[in-house]
């Protein structure tokens, strides 16, 4: 089966600007860092960076964490592929929003959270995702959403950056 659109560029688009805009309504100011979650949120981390510092007037910072080898189902998976993790700024205090493209069974969000607390300890931590397409495991649920969807287990969401894939949009296929 070819893959269905979900999401396109524009629907993206907005859906990104709604999540900044509902973390800035929830925010009484600033002292915020968006931390995007190897692979997938790290795309989703800067956009939503960049909006904030658009609706504030400041920079907000952007970084990447990999939870990779803090998953609780390594012997399942094989061998973990690592990626950077950039902390761009002191998270002690701080409100954390971690981001990602797809949530499913939150056993990727528990392990970045594991790794998060390597780095100190913040006075929040808030989740964003793209994509919300249930089958959860764990009672891990995003604050921020930009679009829920009832997917079968033998579906696939995948999400395309403009900068990665060469075009925004997400898209479900049947595994």
């Amino acid at each position: 089966m070819p893959e269905q659109p979900l999401m396109d560029g524009h629907t993206l688009k907005l859906a990104i600007a709604r999540i900044a805009h509902e973390i800035a309504e929830d925010m009484n100011g600033t002292n915020a860092v968006v931390i995007g979650i190897q692979a997938g949120g790290v795309q989703l981390a800067s956009r939503i960076a960049q909006e904030l510092s658009k609706l504030w007037n400041e920079d907000v910072p952007a970084g990447t964490i990999d939870g990779g080898m803090h998953r609780d189902d390594l012997p399942n998976r094989g061998a973990a592929t690592l990626h950077p993790t950039d902390i761009p700024d002191e998270i002690e205090g701080k409100v954390v929003i971690l981001a990602d493209d797809v949530i499913a069974s939150g056993r990727t969000v528990r392990a970045s959270l594991d790794a998060l607390n390597s780095f100190g300890r913040p006075s929040h931590v808030r989740l964003a995702v793209l994509v919300d397409r249930g089958s959860r495991e764990l009672p891990i649920q995003p604050d921020y959403c930009g679009r829920k969807v009832d997917a079968e287990n033998e579906e696939r969401i995948n999400v395309k950056w403009l900068e990665v894939h060469g075009e925004d949009a997400v898209y479900v296929d049947e595994t």
